[in-house]
């Protein structure tokens, strides 16, 4: 079976990139200990495309922001649904997402799940 991947964008004031880099290396560990093949995080640096959407754009940045794209790499898609059942009942993750110290607006992340189409 083909590995499954979790992928988010997100727009993050550019002012709380460290924060989120620190709150992100946290999830990491987590996400890696519960079952994740690989977890990446990755701040947008060469954004503006001619002919393209430009990610900032798609993610709905205010001037502020800049677009975190990630994503999670599971070996199957129920090992995915397996290891965030692990994740959401483990008390770390609701350290990462308390919401009195909130870096990003969740409600503007996008968030998917996606079957592997090539894999080289």
């Amino acid at each position: 079976m083909s590995q499954y991947i979790d992928g988010f964008v997100l727009p993050v004031p550019r002012g709380k990139l460290e924060e989120y880099r620190q709150v992100a290396e946290r999830a990491a560990a987590l996400w890696k200990e519960h079952g994740a093949l690989e977890y990446r995080e990755c701040v947008g640096d060469d954004l503006q495309v001619e002919g393209m959407v430009p990610f900032p754009q798609l993610a709905g940045c205010r001037p502020e922001e800049t677009v975190v794209f990630a994503w999670v790499v599971y070996a199957s898609k129920e090992a995915r649904d397996a290891a965030n059942a692990k994740i959401m009942a483990d008390p770390r993750v609701k350290e990462l997402c308390d919401p009195a110290g909130q870096i990003f607006d969740c409600t503007r992340m996008a968030y998917g799940g996606f079957r592997s189409l090539v894999q080289a």
